[in-house]
């Protein structure tokens, strides 16, 4: 099961998705969303997340395909990059945001008019584009409100990402980011439920009604989700499957038998939001790995580190390491690296646990790597020696 998780995922093989910019689409269009998140202590987890499944992976590809309208900024469970194919499934969001009031987006219909016609005639707008040339000039020109209108519009639907310029979203009038050829019908609920559990089963391999429902309420959703696995199963195209102390879990029925050849025992370092761990009780029950992120967590109640990278040999977790990218020494530094699966000698995981720090050294932008400290305490001679070399 593993294995078949792994290659929905596209961790069991070097090149799943092939090369290039047309790759990274490829990869999206596969795993549903990426995951955006601002935390730069290594390369942000958007990157992070499309590296660790295209080799050649280059930020650019990233931006152009935003550029060329295949991919969109929106909301999945998270904020994320979206195959623009999708486009339609995140407008039932959309019009639950205009409807509901919220506390976090209190902003005066007024602003909200200001900030869309000054995008509609002026173009694309970032955030500190409407700050006040004077701080201490007050009035609706201030930062913070046209920054609420902005992301309120956003999640509206009315002003879509027409690009980054670094973190910095470029904001910009949904007719002009959409291309014309995408359906903006919107789907009805038994329609939306049919996307989420597709999407799901494509992405996951494995996966079952919480997961799917995930952060998505509502009792009528649920049944639907329900209903479509029931009928799937019975027309026996998706399988169900029961664990001890797991509700039960859906996959295609000819998933199983296509990913029986055992993942390439190579090293993968993950973002801690990568999308194969980021459901982390799955995580814990499917792999064994008990997986959480601590950036969130007090210093002296954190117990491996600020930003753990989980590290996935073949199909099993074996530890995680504490990264920090030193980017003006050009370091990377292994702050506290934990082998927690000792069942492997160090001869099977160590010289490929090296060959991928060192590329993702160079992912970081770093040239040279400082192990910190290592747990246990018997590895830390051995890895220190592995690493006496500079790439």
């Amino acid at each position: 099961m593993r294995r078949a998780i792994l290659a929905s995922q596209g961790l069991h093989k070097p090149n799943p998705f092939g090369k290039g910019k047309r790759a990274v689409l490829a990869a999206v269009e596969k795993l549903g969303y990426i995951q955006i998140d601002t935390i730069s202590v290594v390369n942000r987890a958007h990157h992070h997340t499309l590296w660790t499944r295209v080799p050649d992976y280059q930020e650019k590809y990233l931006d152009r395909l935003v550029k060329e309208r295949k991919l969109f900024e929106y909301w999945f469970h998270a904020a994320s990059y979206l195959p623009m194919r999708d486009y339609r499934f995140a407008i039932p969001l959309m019009q639950r945001f205009r409807e509901r009031k919220s506390p976090y987006y209190n902003v005066d219909q007024k602003v909200l008019n200001q900030v869309y016609d000054r995008i509609k005639i002026d173009g694309p707008q970032k955030a500190r584009d409407f700050q006040a040339p004077n701080k201490k000039s007050g009035g609706w020109w201030e930062w913070k409100p046209a920054k609420v209108a902005l992301e309120k519009l956003f999640m509206q639907g009315e002003l879509m990402i027409a690009g980054r310029k670094g973190m910095q979203k470029i904001y910009d009038i949904k007719e002009r980011v959409l291309p014309d050829f995408i359906n903006t019908s919107t789907p009805d609920p038994l329609e939306y439920a049919q996307y989420l559990v597709e999407t799901h089963l494509r992405a996951y391999g494995v996966t079952n009604v919480k997961q799917i429902t995930h952060l998505k309420k509502g009792q009528e959703l649920r049944k639907n989700v329900e209903d479509i696995l029931y009928y799937k199963v019975k027309n026996e195209e998706v399988q169900k499957i029961h664990l001890n102390g797991f509700p039960a879990l859906y996959a295609y029925s000819d998933l199983l038998v296509k990913t029986k050849s055992k993942a390439q025992a190579g090293i993968r370092l993950l973002s801690p939001f990568d999308n194969v761990v980021i459901h982390r009780d799955r995580t814990e029950k499917l792999f064994g790995f008990d997986y959480r992120i601590e950036c969130y967590t007090p210093q002296p109640k954190r117990q491996y580190g600020y930003f753990c990278l989980p590290i996935l040999f073949g199909d099993e977790f074996i530890g995680r390491v504490d990264c920090k990218a030193h980017r003006k020494k050009g370091e990377l530094e292994l702050i506290h690296l934990h082998i927690e699966n000792t069942k492997y000698d160090t001869s099977e995981w160590l010289d490929p646990f090296v060959k991928s720090v060192n590329r993702f050294a160079s992912f970081n932008d770093c040239t040279s790597i400082r192990v910190s400290k290592v747990s246990p305490k018997s590895l830390t001679i051995p890895v220190r020696e592995a690493f006496n070399t500079k790439i």
